[in-house]
């Protein structure tokens, strides 16, 4: 999906954005609000228009990420089978055209060609303990951070959420960053602390060997706090400079590497409200988790448009994985049965017991190797009813024939989730501009990699032309 780039887009220009978007989301409600597991019990396929119906029952899974979602294999051509309804089309379209793009400005990352779990581009040091998604991550804010403190004056940067520390210990130690790091679980900071020891001494077993590792001239590692950071109010630990410039007053670059929920806000907050403060780059995630009110809508602009609600359910959507699920359309493999298996399990569910819907259903291993039946003993056993009920396997047979309907209209909803999470970021850039602050969305990761790839880029000052430095890969 090519979608529109937030670069260069007047403040008026996004306001009709964002006017557009409410317009859509709420056209299209019915499917967004839908729950796929409830694809049986509310008849979801007899939701849509009959010509829609008409038109996906004719797709199969590669037909469905080439055709719907606009992601075709490499090199392949996009053909359509037979004529499409024009309101099916337009949706297509509408979704394409104001999603914010997700294409980062380099090659789907090179650093992986070599070694699928090695990045090429990252230190050896920096690589231990770290997962090929994560290393992809810190490498790249680590780098724009550099870039953005270097372009702003910043003396100190500040990691909220920051984990284990991966991020904050590249950023110190790899890139000569003076970090704080602020973390609210005791036993992830620990582990922090462990790690950056381990780092540290390996270091200076490499400082006496290579002359490359005494060049970068690792300084300080990350120094870690433990604190829960309140988004409803400032915290002062957070702002609190590790030194004090020579020149006097201290200037602090707020980050965070998927920064959970309400996190991302209390970011935007803090930004905004302490004049310390003068550039952000954050990079958000888990948009169910905002609180309601609070969390969404932050502008005015965006709260005084009719249609602006975003429930939990749409949330929810907003941070599935779309080009994951295309890679999973296009190999067309049995894995694809889950939603449909879950499905048909809450019929039987909710005739055994009516009042319990949509109950959680921890993961059943192995789905793909199961029959219908089979899923759905185990099923009901991990919801806490009798896995031994009668079962109506004909009707199980029956719903298990409507997989492709399940895949396509779970496909469909994928199709307009990020429209959602294009919302919720568009919200946060206007709630900035509407403080005279300059903010910009830039997709800084793989999104096959990592599916939240779009960073908010803030400061105080306009960086102007300078600012396409953020969007360079370093050699």
């Amino acid at each position: 999906m090519p979608g529109i780039s937030a670069r260069g887009l007047s403040l008026e220009e996004r306001r009709r954005l964002a006017v557009n978007l409410t317009r859509v989301l709420t056209l299209y409600r019915s499917i967004l609000d839908a729950y796929i597991i409830e694809f049986f019990t509310d008849n979801l396929w007899n939701t849509l228009p009959c010509s829609w119906q008409e038109a996906l029952d004719r797709l199969n899974p590669p037909q469905l990420a080439t055709q719907l979602l606009g992601m075709p294999a490499e090199g392949e051509v996009v053909r359509y089978g037979s004529v499409w309804p024009l309101t099916l089309l337009a949706l297509k379209s509408t979704a394409s055209a104001l999603a914010f793009t997700r294409t980062p400005g380099f090659q789907t990352p090179s650093e992986f060609l070599e070694n699928p779990s090695q990045s090429s581009r990252l230190m050896p040091l920096f690589r231990k303990h770290v997962r090929p998604k994560k290393q992809h991550e810190i490498r790249r804010l680590g780098e724009l951070v550099k870039k953005l403190s270097d372009l702003t004056g910043c003396t100190q940067v500040v990691d909220v959420g920051s984990g284990q520390g991966h991020l904050s210990r590249f950023m110190s130690l790899g890139l000569g960053l003076l970090v704080k790091s602020i973390e609210g679980d005791q036993r992830l900071v620990e582990r922090a602390r462990r790690l950056d020891q381990e780092l540290l001494q390996t270091l200076e077993k490499e400082k006496k060997r290579s002359a490359q590792v005494a060049h970068t001239g690792f300084h300080h590692p990350p120094h870690h706090v433990v604190r829960w950071v309140d988004p409803t109010a400032l915290c002062e630990e957070l702002l609190l400079p590790l030194e004090t410039p020579p020149q006097g007053g201290s200037r602090l670059l707020l980050t965070g590497l998927h920064a959970c929920g309400d996190l991302s806000v209390a970011l935007l907050r803090h930004f905004s409200c302490c004049p310390d403060v003068a550039a952000l780059a954050s990079v958000g995630c888990c948009y169910m988790k905002l609180s309601d009110p609070g969390g969404y809508p932050l502008s005015h602009w965006v709260a005084g448009l009719p249609g602006y609600e975003l429930p939990y359910r749409l949330r929810e959507g907003a941070c599935h994985a779309l080009e994951e699920y295309a890679e999973r359309l296009q190999k067309a493999g049995p894995g694809l049965r889950t939603h449909c298996y879950r499905a048909a399990l809450e019929t039987v569910i909710r005739c055994a017991q009516p009042d319990l819907c949509r109950p959680g259903v921890q993961g059943i291993p192995r789905v793909h190797e199961l029959k219908i039946e089979e899923y759905v003993q185990q099923g009901l056993q991990r919801v806490g009813l009798d896995p031994q009920l009668p079962l109506n396997l004909a009707a199980l047979q029956a719903y298990q024939a409507q997989e492709h309907r399940v895949v396509a209209f779970f496909s469909l909803a994928l199709l307009l989730a990020p429209l959602v999470e294009t919302l919720i970021l568009l919200d946060r850039l206007l709630y900035l501009q509407e403080q005279g602050f300059h903010a910009e969305l830039l997709p800084l990761f793989s999104p096959e990699l990592s599916p939240r790839n779009l960073v908010l880029v803030a400061t105080k000052t306009p960086l102007g032309p300078v600012f396409s430095i953020l969007e360079s890969e370093d050699s």
